[in-house]
């Protein structure tokens, strides 16, 4: 904050004061007015910047698939069923490796207006079709497909409650769920070591009244100047970034904000995947 030289400048309770220093006193009463104090723009959630939602997962919550987990992110809930199939895709067939996919879907009343059933207009929407791909290249960008062998995981994120990122959500969740399909099959001697080779997680992270912010909730992200989401690797590798200007374009150094910001945030998520299926 430019400040005359001069001038002394103190801080109380969060509050910038300025005045004349010693050599300056006695050249009248006239006072400096305070300089005005710059806040950040407060976030609906009350949570800073940097600051993830709250971040939960519970694992084994079917009874029947090889691997689920149910995860939140704030108020948003998906739940992530991974199915073994003993068939690969026909395209595939022959050539010794397998494949991983997933399916996504939400439920009617998972926002606040039911929206119908995709089933019932005889096809999955164009958004659905963008995010069950994202969420499959996801994973096989961490799964040696040749040492799975012919054979198919299909990961079901299912969408019970949103409240913004619900694809990223799906993404954190769908590893644990793949994680527990692998060691399912580790167990059973049908798999060795190495199949799957590292974490994979995503974040979104926006400009909410230019200043970027860590996964937005559906209050930031409708109304975001931009808006991004972010899958890596446990080891720092980018799976893919998908970035969107929503009013005008944003420039370099924004983008760079919202890398870093969204390195931090699926830091801690790997973090908590690691906790979770330790």
């Amino acid at each position: 904050m430019p400040v005359k030289p001069g001038a002394a400048v103190s801080m109380a309770g969060g509050q910038i004061h300025t005045g004349c220093t010693r050599q300056c006193r006695g050249l009248g009463s006239r006072r400096i007015p305070p300089l005005p104090k710059v806040k950040l723009p407060m976030r609906p959630s009350k949570r800073q910047p940097g600051e993830l939602r709250r971040v939960s997962i519970e694992r084994a919550v079917s009874m029947h698939a090889e691997g689920s987990c149910l995860i939140k992110f704030g108020n948003t809930h998906v739940l992530c069923l991974a199915s073994l199939e003993e068939r690969v895709p026909p395209w595939l067939k022959g050539q010794g490796r397998g494949w991983v996919t997933a399916e996504y879907a939400m439920l009617p009343r998972a926002t606040s207006e039911r929206t119908r059933r995709e089933v019932t207009t005889g096809h999955p929407s164009g958004r659905t079709q963008e995010i069950q791909r994202l969420i499959g290249r996801a994973l096989r960008a961490v799964v040696d497909l040749q040492k799975l062998g012919e054979r198919q995981i299909t990961v079901d994120c299912d969408v019970i409650q949103a409240d913004g990122g619900t694809r990223t959500a799906a993404i954190t969740g769908a590893w644990v769920a793949l994680y527990d399909c692998i060691q399912w099959m580790k167990v059973r001697d049908m798999v060795k070591d190495g199949v799957l080779r590292d974490h994979v997680a995503a974040v979104s992270c926006g400009l909410y009244r230019g200043t970027p912010v860590l996964d937005l909730d559906y209050a930031e992200d409708s109304t975001a100047d931009a808006d991004s989401n972010f899958v890596m690797t446990g080891s720092g590798g980018i799976v893919e970034v998908q970035g969107t200007a929503e009013t005008t374009a944003f420039s370099q150094e924004s983008f760079d904000g919202l890398m870093a910001l969204a390195r931090k945030g699926i830091s801690e998520l790997i973090q908590l995947q690691k906790i979770t299926v330790a």
